[in-house]
């Protein structure tokens, strides 16, 4: 007689933050899939910069991964988001495919949270508009960095958060709770003249700032390209979601 193997359940977390997890299987390709009874109302994807805020990026780590799964709380210091968005909705796709209702849920109604100062929220911007997804989810930013310009402009305010189990958990129901709405896309042209003695390659992109992220060097049959410049195309920015 043939053993059946029954589909192993997610386990459910504490309290009603089940509403913002992401089941593990769902973010990565290599994990096992379970059946979960519901689908979350606002499932959160949230990127967090350790290194903003003094301690604050580092503490605000551990108390998201207490109160979430832990793979869906990313550490942008050890992975860029385009890496990880790229991996989630190649997955979701599969998913889709293979007729997943929970991750077709989960596509639809996915949120991104950005912890971070302004080039930090910048460059996750970008990333997102850079994918050019079909349903890019909007974006809720945490002031942890100093001028906190971006947040307090979109209503997250401006100071930097407490990071205890119960500051996060009203951050979270605010996020769910916030209005999506449309920003500008700007596309820019950045020129940089070339030296004329010395090494003539431009500054490394990785050490460009973060908000400079998504700008690449034109090649020189690009109507752009201006003879002992070096010049750049970028663009910024797609959605957003306001508290």
């Amino acid at each position: 007689m043939e053993e059946e193997i029954e589909t192993p359940r997610d386990p459910k977390p504490c309290g009603p933050l089940e509403e913002y997890r992401i089941p593990d299987y769902v973010l990565r390709p290599d994990a096992q899939q379970v059946l979960v009874d519901h689908a979350p109302q606002c499932p959160v994807l949230v990127f967090i910069n350790s290194k903003s805020g003094g301690q604050l990026g580092s503490s605000l780590i551990k108390t998201y991964r207490e109160l979430l799964n832990e793979a869906q709380v990313i550490d942008l210091s050890e992975e860029a988001p385009d890496k990880v968005l790229q991996r989630l909705y190649v997955n979701v796709e599969r998913l889709k495919m293979e007729g997943d209702i929970l991750a077709v849920q989960i596509w639809r109604t996915m949120r991104l949270i950005v912890a971070g100062g302004d080039g930090t929220a910048s460059w996750l911007l970008g990333v997102v508009s850079d994918l050019k997804l079909s349903h890019p989810p909007p974006i809720a930013t945490v002031p942890l960095g100093t001028g906190n310009n971006l947040p307090f402009s979109f209503g997250w305010g401006k100071k930097n958060p407490s990071t205890d189990q119960e500051a996060v958990k009203l951050f979270l129901g605010l996020v769910k709770h916030a209005k999506e709405i449309k920003i500008d896309s700007w596309h820019l042209i950045l020129r940089m003249r070339a030296p004329k003695e010395g090494p003539c390659e431009p500054i490394a992109p990785l050490e460009l700032p973060h908000s400079l992220h998504a700008f690449h060097r034109v090649s020189s049959g690009d109507s752009h390209d201006v003879e002992g410049y070096h010049t750049f195309r970028g663009g910024f920015w797609n959605y957003f979601s306001m508290g």
